[in-house]
């Protein structure tokens, strides 16, 4: 009789035991919002993340440029002795945390008649957001630059330069005052960023367009003329996957002109920004646009060719 009461007790505990397993079971699967279950096998689709930028490390920027490049892009290099000019070809490294994120070089000579400056910089972006690829978050980062720069957005046509003013009329460019810009402008232009202001004696010349006038802008005497017609700050096709050029010329003082020439490229997630700057010995000189702006596309090319190597 107490074995007969003992084998009822067992099979409740077993029953019991394998209720719990069950149900232990069950939330292991996981269960949705609306009680069904949801699938947690290993394998089950998920949404993809976006894909990484092409490029995982970057050019040594101080071995990047060819002594024969650095001899043309600045000429006062052989003029120096063995060992600075050594020193020169060398570059000096920009200080950066991380050499496969970000990594600069800048190289200077000078000569009697110019002073001669080149900087690089590489950038390789990386995005943190699964849902954004390097590639876009890197495209965002040259759009920012693009607009720093005041260039119109990517694709927009850049409109011709205005026709030449008509006496008096006072410049949008900056003027030649101590610490200055001048920059070139496009599309019509209207009177100066200043309501009412004076214009500085030997500023650029107006750039208003005057009635039936054509041909190339003129400036007044002794004044800092802004960037030749056709060579304005504009976006580059042909360069990497997005490209645009700035061009600007500065005066401090009484100090001779300087004009800096840069050229910013997209390629995958990696930007590449070149400034090469000429100043002048006199103050009467003025640094020359067009080889400015073709020694620096020159070698934006070149080192879009080393990327892709």
């Amino acid at each position: 009789m107490q074995r007969r009461a003992y084998a009822p007790g067992r099979t409740a505990l077993v029953a019991a035991l394998t209720a719990g397993l069950a149900a232990v079971t069950g939330c292991s699967a996981g269960s949705g919002p609306d009680g069904g279950t949801t699938d947690s096998k290993p394998g089950s689709p998920t949404e993809a993340a976006a894909p990484p930028g092409k490029y995982r490390t970057l050019l040594e920027p101080c071995g990047s440029v060819r002594r024969a490049v650095l001899r043309d892009l600045l000429p006062g290099i052989d003029l120096l002795p063995e060992e600075q000019r050594e020193q020169v070809y060398q570059g000096t490294a920009a200080v950066t945390y991380d050499t496969d994120r970000r990594a600069g070089c800048s190289w200077k000579a000078d000569a009697p008649d110019a002073s001669h400056q080149l900087s690089l910089d590489f950038e390789r972006v990386v995005s943190y957001d699964p849902a954004v690829s390097d590639d876009d978050r890197a495209q965002q980062v040259y759009v920012d630059k693009e607009a720093a720069a005041g260039l119109p957005p990517s694709g927009t046509a850049v409109a011709p330069p205005a026709a030449p003013a008509t006496p008096g009329t006072a410049s949008r460019t900056a003027s030649g005052a101590p610490g200055t810009a001048t920059r070139a402008t496009t599309g019509p232009t209207g009177p100066a960023a200043r309501p009412g202001a004076e214009p500085t004696p030997g500023a650029t010349a107006a750039t208003a367009p005057a009635a039936g006038a054509t041909g190339p802008s003129s400036t007044s005497p002794g004044a800092s003329p802004a960037t030749p017609q056709g060579l304005e700050p504009r976006v580059l096709s042909g360069l990497g996957d997005a490209a645009f050029l700035d061009d600007v010329l500065t005066r401090a003082g009484s100090t001779a002109q300087r004009r800096t020439v840069s050229v910013v490229f997209r390629t995958s997630n990696v930007i590449v920004t070149i400034r090469y700057g000429e100043q002048a010995a006199r103050v009467t000189e003025v640094p020359d646009s067009t080889e400015l702006q073709e020694k620096a596309q020159g070698l934006a090319r070149t080192l879009a060719e080393r990327l892709d190597e």
